[in-house]
């Protein structure tokens, strides 16, 4: 029998309603054998999330709250909850000793990243005793360096040597300790980052990701309604939607399990019995049925488009327009090209307040016939492996955008043939979601 990695959301461990069917998940399958849970999230729109509190209590510390409540207050309020849940749950745990080291060490100045860190160090002691498993500190496997970088292998170590002699476990998520032993937490998807790791030191057949959605969507909710879940997906897709702005997964979160070949999948905590989807290596599903995975994009950008005649010719020349922008701090997000033409395209608050010194040091290194700039340009990009294998994909991207009346200012298609990429005024972007999904959500490609 395989291992299975359960990461749990905030939202899944939200309070006693929840953690029951977080038991009830886990104890359907006998290799769901290590548990990495969040701190409790919202219970409803109104709440707080505890992780949010424990920030609140480690500032109040040292200035006022912006609510008006002292530390104790607001520790009252984190305290609560989690007594409310140990109640709720009818556990004979006692959770006074924890609470207060926590409030002592917060109120002694030990730290946001400790005071953080203790919404998922908490959760965990409660899910241990919840699940009748050992609770193991990542404090003692995840590490970080005195600067605070991610010390990827030697964690992946330490991990496999302590979880194999655990055989099963409950591992919070988000946090791990600096060299002196003081709490350091990821800065971006903290628990699904412990989650990966997890999985891939206990080399795991199948790392399951569980939140409040039965997947990944094709396109944002906010702007199609009731947009179809995405059966299956890999790595590479996932990260280009990522960039261009889908959030339910960051794709650097999963890297370890991406290293090792371990799948991935989203699953709902609130609808178990739903597929999710499935996140894989390129390969392992092999040619897809469907053409296009996922649309996503994001507003503010600015394209700088050069024009020079017999620019292809002249050697270097791009190499000296990245150079500029190399001097500036800046990097660029696309290059489209022609045979007299060039433009890049740049995030527009990372020009804010240096457009005009960057155009004049353009002018002067690159001396072109014409520079044109476009502000307020937003980037969707139309995602899926599947499009390089069926002819007319574009022109039928190109034609639902012209049907919807939406003037195109640039188009990037990458050598993998992975994803087009069309740029369109801000104003646009929103139909241009709209009219791209129409195009293809329905098809019977995107249906299989």
């Amino acid at each position: 029998m395989g291992i299975r990695v359960c990461k749990f959301g905030g939202s899944s461990v939200a309070d006693a309603v929840q953690l029951r069917k977080v038991r009830a998940i886990v104890d359907a399958r006998p290799d769901r054998l290590f548990v990495v849970p969040s701190a409790p999230g919202k219970r409803f729109s109104a709440d707080e999330k505890v992780t949010d509190l424990l920030y609140r209590a480690d500032a109040a510390t040292r200035k006022p709250d912006p609510k008006g409540l002292s530390f104790e207050q607001i520790f009252d309020l984190i305290s609560e909850r989690y007594r409310k849940i140990l109640a709720d749950l009818g556990l004979g745990f006692d959770l006074t000793p924890a609470l207060a080291e926590v409030h002592d060490r917060i109120q002694g100045g030990a730290g946001a990243d400790y005071a953080a860190s203790r919404g998922e160090y908490l959760c965990g002691l409660i899910v241990a005793k919840l699940l009748d498993r050992p609770f193991v500190d990542p404090a003692d496997m995840i590490l970080f360096d005195a600067s605070g970088r991610f010390l990827a292998e030697e964690t992946q170590q330490r991990v496999a040597d302590r979880l194999t002699r655990e055989k099963a476990g409950v591992v919070p998520g988000f946090y791990g300790a600096l060299p002196d032993g003081s709490i350091k937490t990821f800065s971006r998807g903290g628990s699904d980052m412990t989650g990966s790791i997890v999985a891939r030191g206990v080399g795991a057949e199948l790392y399951e990701n569980w939140t409040d959605v039965s997947g990944l969507l094709m396109t944002d909710p906010r702007i199609v309604e009731r947009p179809r879940t995405i059966p299956s997906i890999t790595y590479r897709e996932l990260r280009e939607l990522s960039y261009m702005g889908a959030t339910v997964l960051h794709e650097e979160a999963i890297f370890p399990v991406r290293i090792a070949g371990i799948p991935v999948q989203i699953l709902n905590t609130n609808e178990p019995e739903a597929p999710g989807t499935r996140i894989t290596a390129a390969g392992q599903e092999g040619v897809p049925a469907g053409r296009v995975t996922g649309i996503a994009g994001r507003k503010d950008f600015t394209i700088i488009a050069l024009e020079k005649t017999l620019m292809n010719a002249e050697i270097g020349y791009g190499r000296r327009l990245l150079s500029v922008l190399e001097r500036h701090g800046l990097s660029w997000e696309h290059m489209p090209s022609g045979i007299d033409t060039l433009s890049i395209i740049l995030k527009s608050d990372a020009v804010d307040g240096k457009l005009d010194q960057l155009l004049a040091e353009i002018r002067e290194v690159c001396q072109p016939d014409s520079i044109e700039v476009n502000p307020g340009i937003a980037l969707v990009a139309t995602v899926g492996r599947g499009m390089s294998h069926q002819p007319g994909t574009a022109a039928q991207l190109f034609g639902a955008l012209a049907a919807a009346g939406i003037n195109i200012r640039m188009i990037d298609q990458g050598s993998s043939e992975l994803n087009i990429i069309v740029g369109v005024e801000n104003t646009d972007f929103e139909r241009t979601v709209r009219a791209i999904y129409a195009a293809f959500a329905d098809t019977p490609a995107s249906r299989s």
